[in-house]
């Protein structure tokens, strides 16, 4: 078994295609129209299933937000340099509502964002070559 893909429902599909493409540096994998049944989806990822997990972005035509729930807790990219992909995120527009820096009792260095759906995103400094080094 493995993780092929997180579903988050989003109010605005091209809103949350560009952050995830240009603010983390997520790659337009594939897109599907439903019309008949009024849902739209968008793939991105930093590889394609089977060698990489992909979110799945999911449109409900006429829903423009959704309530958080309190179950959720975040997605998480392995970055390189998690303090230069703070920097870039803020640069591209991107909210960073935690900055880069060890977590507590500890010495791993995390930071957190938000899309623009209010999900969270967890950022974890890992080295290159590392599993799951993705934003740059």
């Amino acid at each position: 078994m493995r993780l092929l893909h997180t579903m988050l429902r989003v109010g605005n599909l091209q809103r949350s295609i560009d952050f995830y493409t240009q603010v983390l540096g997520m790659k337009l994998l594939r897109t599907s129209e439903n019309p008949e049944y009024k849902y739209s989806l968008a793939f991105v990822g930093y590889g394609n299933n089977p060698e990489h997990a992909e979110i799945e972005l999911t449109y409900n035509h006429g829903v423009d937000h959704y309530d958080m729930g309190n179950a959720y807790g975040h997605i998480a990219l392995g970055v390189p340099d998690a303090y230069a992909a703070c920097e870039k995120i803020k640069a591209s527009g991107g909210n960073v509502t935690r900055e880069a820096g060890p977590v507590k009792g500890g010495s791993t260095v995390i930071a957190f964002v938000t899309d623009p759906d209010g999900y969270k995103i967890e950022l974890i400094q890992r080295a290159e070559g590392a599993g799951g080094a993705g934003l740059r």
